[in-house]
Parts: C-alpha cells; sequence; structure tokens
C-alpha cells in the first residue's frame, strides 16, 4: 500500500498537489468553524451543575425584559423560596483596576478586572477553590483571585496573605479559583464584597441576580413565588401590580436576545446553523472535488490497473489498494490542515475574527473527529472510483478508451455539477456578508466616526484635565477635545434611568457627556439647543433626547424630568450596536449636584489633512506622561 502510494504521488504530481490541497484547505476550514461552533455551543456549560442556575429578570407590565433589580427586591426574593439554594447579585459590568504588588522588596502595576459580588457568589456559580476559602468574600477587605493571575503575580509560592494594593488601600488575598473558561459568562477577575450602597434604594436598579435552585425542574415554581413575593412585599408606589419576573437558565443566557440591560457575550441558534451548512457545503465540495481529480485519472490509469488484472491481481484486493491510497490521501491532507490550523493560530488577523482559541491541541476530541471525517471522505471518495475503474473486462479495457465513454462523462458531469451548484452558493453568500459588512462601515450613524482618537481615563489622567488638554492641542493635528462616560456604538445596553414624567413611567438610556460633546462629534440638535458650559453651573442637568425618547413617550421641550430640563432634541443616532433598533436615549449633563467624575473616554479630534499616526503617537505619550502604569488603547 505504502509503495503504490508513492508511486501514485510522483507519477500524478500536480493532480495529487491539487489533490492534497484541496482537502487540506476543507479540513482547515473545517476545525477552524466547529471550534467557533464549539466555543458559542458549550458556553457556560462547563459544570452538569449549570442548569441549576438561574438569572431573574424582570418583566415589565408590557411583558418587556431587563435583566437588573434594585438591591432591596433582591434580597427580598433571595430568601423567598426554599428551592433557593443560594442566591447572589452583582453589578453587570466589571471594571479594570490598577493593582499594585510587592515581590522580591519592589513594586510592580499590573492593569486586572475587578468585580464587586455579594458574598454568596461562589456558592451561586462552580467555583473550584485551590488555595485558601471563598468565604473570603464574606469580609469586604478580603479578595478571591483567579489562579492564573495569582500565578502572574506571586508566582508557584502561596497566595494567602500576600497584599494586593488597589486604589491606595491594602488588601489580603484569602483564596485563589481555578480559572473558568473563556467561553463562560463568568469573567477571571479579582473579586471583592460588596459594600452597603444601595441597600434600600427601590430607584437604583443596579445589579444582576442568579439563584442557585436544588433542581431545574423548580424554575416555574420559584418563579411563581418570586412574583407573589414581590406582590406582598413592594410597595403600592413602585408601580409593580402588574409586573412579574422570568428565570432564565445560564446555559441559555448566550442565546437570549430580547432582555434589556443584558450586556453578556451573546450568539445566536441560526449563527451556529449557518457555520454549520457552511462547514458541511465546504467538506460535501472537498470530496467531490477528491472523487473528480480520481475519476479523471482513470483513463491514464486503468490500463495499468487492468494489466495488473491480467497478471493475476483480484479486483477485491486492487479495490482496496485504490480505497487505501484516497485513505492515506486524506490524512496526509489532515496533517497538512493541522499545521495551517497552527499557523493561522499565529496570525493575528484571522484570530482576532474568532471568540475562540484556536490552538489544535486545545481541542482533542475535534481533533479525533476530523481525523475520523478524513478517513471518511477518504473512504467514500475512493469506494466510487475504485469499483470503476475494476469493473471493466481486461481485454476491453487495454483496447478502448474511457475518457470518451459516455458513462464516464455523465458521472464526472454529475459531479461536476453538484460542486459548481455548492460552490456558487458559497460565492453568492460570501458575497451578501461582504455587503452587509460594507454597509454597516459606511452607513451614517448620526454622529462623525472619522479623524476621532477615543482613548480611556485613569484616575491618575482626570487629576489633570488642564495639562491633558494643554498637552493634546499642543500637537498641530488635534484640534479638540470632549469627554463621555461611555464609548458610543460599542455596546446594545447603557446605563438605564426610570423616571417620573408628567405622572407617567419612562425608561431611556442616559449618556452622561460634556457640554462639548455634540458639537466636537456633529450631532446636530433638531429642535432646542445645544449644551453650553453654563449648563453644568445650576444644581441639576440638562438633557438633550433622541426623537424615539420624544414620540414615544410625548417628551415636550422646555419641561423638566426631577427638576432636570429637556433643552433639545437630536434624530436617532446609532449608539448601539446594529443589533438593535433605535431606543429611547438622551445625552445628559450633570450640574453640581452629581455622582462625581463620571468621565470615563475622551474624544479627540483631528483636524482634517493631518498625519493620524502621528496623532495617535501624540496622545499616547500625553497619557503615559499623566499615568505610567496604564496601557492606554
Amino acid at each position: 500500500m505504502i509503495k503504490n502510494f508513492i508511486f501514485v504521488l510522483k507519477r500524478f504530481r500536480t493532480s495529487s498537489v491539487l489533490n492534497i490541497t484541496g482537502l487540506s484547505v476543507a479540513f482547515a476550514v473545517f476545525i477552524i468553524i466547529m471550534m467557533q461552533v464549539d466555543y458559542d455551543y458549550n458556553f457556560d456549560r462547563f459544570s452538569p451543575d449549570n442548569e441549576k442556575i438561574f438569572r431573574v429578570d424582570f418583566v415589565n407590565s408590557e411583558g418587556g425584559k431587563q435583566s437588573i433589580l434594585c438591591r432591596p427586591l433582591v434580597e427580598t426574593l433571595l430568601q423567598s423560596s426554599p428551592h433557593v439554594v443560594a442566591g447572589t447579585f452583582f453589578g453587570p459590568w466589571s471594571g479594570k483596576g490598577s493593582i499594585v504588588v510587592e515581590k522580591n522588596g519592589s513594586r510592580f502595576t499590573s492593569i486586572e478586572k475587578t468585580q464587586a459580588v455579594s458574598s454568596d457568589y461562589a456558592k451561586v456559580f462552580p467555583f473550584e477553590i485551590v488555595e485558601g476559602t471563598a468565604d473570603a468574600l464574606h469580609n469586604p477587605d478580603m479578595l478571591l483571585i483567579p489562579q492564573n493571575m495569582a500565578k502572574r503575580l506571586f508566582g508557584d509560592a502561596p497566595c494567602i496573605d500576600r497584599m494586593l494594593e488597589m486604589w491606595g488601600k491594602k488588601y489580603p488575598v484569602k483564596g485563589v479559583y481555578r480559572d473558568f473558561p473563556e467561553n463562560s459568562l463568568i469573567e477571571n477577575s479579582i473579586c471583592f464584597k460588596l459594600g452597603n450602597e444601595n441597600e434600600t434604594s427601590w430607584e437604583n436598579w443596579n445589579y444582576a441576580c442568579y439563584v442557585r435552585l436544588d433542581s431545574p425542574d423548580a424554575a416555574s415554581n420559584v418563579t411563581e413565588v418570586f412574583n407573589q413575593t414581590m406582590q406582598k412585599e413592594s410597595n403600592p408606589d413602585h408601580g409593580f401590580e402588574k409586573c412579574g419576573f422570568s428565570l432564565t437558565s445560564l446555559p441559555d443566557l448566550h442565546f437570549t436576545m430580547d432582555v434589556n440591560y443584558d450586556n453578556s457575550p451573546k450568539s445566536s441558534w441560526q449563527t451556529l446553523l449557518v457555520l454549520l451548512s457552511v462547514i458541511v457545503a465546504i467538506i460535501v465540495i472537498a470530496g467531490i472535488n477528491f472523487t473528480n481529480f480520481s475519476m479523471a485519472l482513470v483513463p491514464r490509469r486503468i490500463r495499468s490497473i487492468n494489466t495488473q488484472k491480467v497478471f493475476g491481481a483480484s479486483a477485491g484486493k486492487l479495490r482496496v489498494l485504490l480505497v487505501a491510497e484516497a485513505v492515506l490521501m486524506a490524512f496526509v491532507a489532515y496533517f497538512i490542515a493541522l499545521f495551517l490550523v497552527y499557523a493561522a493560530s499565529k496570525t493575528p488577523p484571522i484570530v482576532e475574527l474568532l471568540d475562540c482559541g484556536i490552538h489544535p491541541l486545545e481541542y482533542p476530541k475535534l481533533l479525533v473527529a476530523t481525523a475520523a471525517i478524513a478517513a471518511l471522505t477518504g473512504l467514500v471518495s475512493g469506494l466510487y472510483p475504485a469499483f470503476y475503474i475494476t469493473s471493466f473486462q481486461p481485454a476491453l479495457a487495454l483496447k478502448g478508451s474511457f475518457g470518451l465513454s459516455i458513462r464516464g462523462q455523465q458521472i464526472r458531469n454529475t459531479l461536476m455539477g453538484l460542486q459548481f451548484t455548492a460552490s456558487f452558493v458559497l460565492i453568492t453568500c460570501a458575497l451578501f456578508m461582504y455587503f452587509q459588512n460594507r454597509y454597516m462601515q459606511s452607513i451614517p450613524m448620526g454622529f462623525n466616526r472619522d479623524q476621532i482618537i477615543i482613548t480611556e481615563l485613569t484616575g491618575e489622567v482626570k487629576k489633570n484635565y488642564s495639562v491633558l488638554e494643554n498637552d493634546l492641542k499642543s500637537f498641530a493635528g488635534i484640534e479638540d477635545l470632549t469627554y463621555g462616560q461611555f464609548l458610543l456604538a460599542s455596546s446594545d445596553t447603557y446605563m438605564g434611568w426610570g423616571r417620573r414624567y408628567q405622572d407617567k413611567s419612562i425608561q431611556f438610556f442616559c449618556l452622561p457627556v460634556s457640554p462639548s460633546f455634540l458639537k466636537i462629534m456633529g450631532i446636530k440638535v433638531s429642535e432646542g439647543r445645544d449644551f453650553r458650559d453654563d449648563d453644568r453651573l445650576g444644581r441639576r442637568g440638562k438633557y438633550i433626547f433622541n426623537e424615539k425618547a420624544r414620540h414615544e413617550y410625548d417628551i415636550q421641550l422646555n419641561t423638566d424630568i426631577d427638576s432636570s430640563e429637556i433643552i433639545g432634541f437630536i434624530p436617532d443616532i446609532q449608539f448601539t450596536t446594529f443589533h438593535t433598533a433605535p431606543t429611547p436615549m438622551a445625552f445628559y449633563v450633570w450640574g453640581t449636584e452629581n455622582w462625581g467624575d463620571n468621565n470615563s473616554f475622551a474624544y479627540i479630534k483631528v483636524k482634517a489633512g493631518s498625519n493620524q499616526r502621528e496623532a495617535i503617537q501624540h496622545v499616547k505619550n500625553t497619557m503615559k506622561k499623566l499615568d505610567p502604569e496604564w496601557s492606554f488603547n
């Protein structure tokens, strides 16, 4: 078999190279796409107990859902049902902090994710403690950190009672947990206990609530108990008479799209079906291609095959040799595909296209499955040519010309027709995807995207606004800058405010900004006026709403919401991603009564015709001068 395979490779070199190349690319694409499918399908399915974990969603009187609740309501619900084994709540947005660690007598800084959680956080989610105890979350001055972070910060030395400095205060590490996989809702962050904020506030809906039940089947009973508890405990002024709750299991959250303020990573079953259809089509095309090459070689090989039959080789033995040759060729393509996948894992443009890691050794089951598919592809693709080429009488085959036979032409034409049809379908779909992406990149968003540099602001930078502005404007190519709490068009959810307006309840996303924000971002005011610098001098702030909020809630110009004046309206800009249609929103400028410095991002306008690379480098240099420890992007 080996000798025959090597002989075929040498004799039909061009055909073999084309055959192996086609199969190897197909297998590589199959492996990479299946990695993404595996990542999405198994999102939050890494533990059998995940089926017992549910997120509590609030359902308003109109049937709309939201994933955040107020703290008094959460704490009441968690005590209401005996089926709730444990419950936890936390802010749905994790943060990043500058962590100072002392090691070998010197201090160094690291930027790490942080998450404030309630004390039973590690009882709800499947934490595996490798050092210390999860009881650290019962004390607000103690920390729980992931294993990979502990190794980076402290090496292989014990971590318990080692100190981390955050926000100017030192905290002892009291527990280390095994890292959760990447395809998990739970981020590997520094966990610490929530403080006492909002314990009695029914107005601040800031917390995601999760419960672990004694059985997945208890979800309907718990939902009913939660609804009864809310009606019993809440104040009539809260307006919860026609509201309720729903429970969404942890593995289903990744595919749940209809919940407001839900910023957990998302995919869709439709996307997975599309991806699966694509890879099936690619394997079928590759298999047909393989068979076509084999059939194309029949006229050149039939004399050799039938000569062997004349000298005594049985048809069965020849068929086994021919099928084995096809399987061996498929396995050569498979191993080349592994090399291609490995090369892709080292290629940033490809890595950035996917959510999952694409190193082959991280998916042993997938590699075994692909090897089986390679064997099956070789077997199926080689079986028909093997039987067909050995089906002729030796004398007829040695005299005739198979290449001109009607049957040979029909088989090849049929296979080529199937191959071209599948190829055209894939090409057409790819073109639609290309046009869709080009549309998303070029569609007007309602604000300037070009010539704008955006960078995060840290506490150290915000101590020196005047220095920041003077240094940035010292570069001739920078025209102006402004500030905002959020990054436009980066998310489907932002800070949501529920307010009373003219005896009715309204809900909208609120994006606090500086007075110059709309001007610098090129957002036109359709009625009323733009923000002014003196808007910050009053006790309460000023709103500018979008048209969606205006029409949905019949909002009037120069009226107030909690003593904050509505001064204007803007068109419906695309401030969310393209997953969502326009929703009610408002830009807001704080007055003197505010929550402190809420600026998280600087929006820096570059003059037309200026060198953007030089401008970006100037911004980086300025930021590093103000805060050398932060890694600016």
